[in-house]
């Protein structure tokens, strides 16, 4: 799946149009509270601008109605964090103050070295409905099209694939971060050294699923933790207390047991638990090996639990981790997490290739201010999920091939 990439376009004195994914967290005031998707798109940018060029760059931004602008959702944020970030590189960050479809004027007198970021492509309705002709209202803005919004890319919006089909003959290639996370997420696991250990966590079975189903015959042993555990354990016939348990996925979960013993995966499941009686930091708290007791809920995979999966990994060539081990968000209950997060660091160290994605993931690992020791975070939640599912993203069809 190697793609183009903008290093090998020729951008002096032309407008390249860059999908990024600046879908980023804010705090009640607008602020910016996780900067990395942005972070992330840099390098393509200023690749452009060093080069002679100039860029105009869009995305969305939460979810608006597509009904014009709405306030709570403008990329104004965004445009000072790019200002700040792109200091001395770009020669003025310009935010559009006009809906995308509209903003011509912004577009035409675009200089080289400048920047132009379009306002929240939700705030028109054909965004989400992959309209062609809001697409082909905004591809004579630029000379070439860029997709650098992996976290996007498995959305068939109209900025995700009407808008390259509308650009071509126009050069339609892949910005930097998008190219990295084909090659990690696509490239890595289909040619994965072995062992290969795949870890699943976050809170639903239904959430993983397909990826776990798509994953059985390609992995040699799958680590499932957080309360997606439960519904396994409760398949086993194990007491889960009051654990969070999908109750009508516990037959499929009996069968996906039961597929990955005859596929010869290995699956292995927490063997104690870090439990509370409520769902709060200061709760009553107990570890309970094997079966939980009434009036307990299982928060966090317990320290055997950790040991044991720590031991799996430390075997592993290639490692793909999608989902957090507890409640990673309120301590004590991230101690799973951060556990198996220094023994996928600890594999890559021992070379072994290693690759985390999901939202989840990739926020316990940069507040642990571990997310360098891996091969690779991805910036894609759902998008990095169905690549593990083995979807084919419609939205990389018109980018060129290498």
């Amino acid at each position: 799946m190697s793609k183009k990439t903008i290093d090998q376009l020729d951008v002096r004195g032309k407008k390249i149009f860059i999908r990024a994914d600046f879908n980023v967290p804010q705090h009640d005031d607008g602020s910016i509270s996780d900067d990395r998707r942005i972070r992330a798109t840099i390098p393509t940018i200023e690749s452009v601008l060093k080069r002679g060029g100039s860029v105009i760059v869009a995305s969305h931004l939460g979810r608006p109605e597509g009904k014009g602008h709405e306030p709570q959702y403008s990329m104004k944020a965004v445009a000072q964090r790019l200002r700040e970030l792109l200091a001395g590189i770009a020669g003025t960050v310009h935010l559009s103050s006009a809906l995308p479809s509209q903003a011509h004027a912004d577009a035409a007198a675009l200089k080289s070295g400048e920047v132009l970021l379009l306002e929240n492509l939700r705030f028109e309705k054909g965004e989400k409905k992959g309209d062609a002709r809001f697409a082909a209202a905004i591809a004579p803005y630029a000379d070439a099209y860029c997709n650098d919004a992996f976290g996007a890319s498995h959305r068939n919006d109209a900025s995700m694939l009407a808008l390259p089909l509308a650009m071509k003959p126009k050069p339609c290639v892949a910005g930097f971060l998008l190219a990295k996370e084909l090659k990690f997420l696509g490239e890595t696991l289909e040619n994965a050294r072995k062992p290969f250990v795949a870890i699943l966590g976050g809170a639903k079975v239904s959430d993983k699923l397909p990826a776990l189903e798509h994953m059985i015959g390609k992995v040699d042993a799958i680590i499932v933790g957080g309360a997606m555990a439960y519904t396994f354990l409760l398949a086993q016939g194990i007491a889960v207390g009051a654990s969070r348990v999908e109750k009508d996925l516990v037959e499929k979960a009996k069968g996906i047991l039961e597929l990955a013993k005859s596929r010869a995966t290995q699956i292995l499941l927490p063997v104690d638990h870090n439990c509370g009686r409520e769902f709060k930091a200061d709760t009553q708290k107990n570890i309970f090996a094997g079966a939980i007791d009434d009036g307990w809920m299982g928060l966090d995979i317990g320290p055997q639990s950790a040991k044991l999966f720590a031991s799996e990994i430390a075997k592993a060539k290639t490692v793909i981790w999608n989902g957090p081990m507890g409640v990673f968000e309120m301590p004590p209950f991230d101690a799973g997490t951060l556990a198996v997060a220094h023994a996928v660091i600890q594999a890559t160290k021992s070379g072994a290739t290693t690759v985390a994605g999901g939202g989840d993931t990739a926020a316990a690992l940069e507040i642990a201010g571990l997310s360098a020791g891996l091969s690779h975070v991805s910036t894609g939640g759902g998008a990095s999920l169905e690549m593990l599912e083995g979807k084919k993203f419609e939205s990389l069809v018109p980018i060129e091939e290498a």
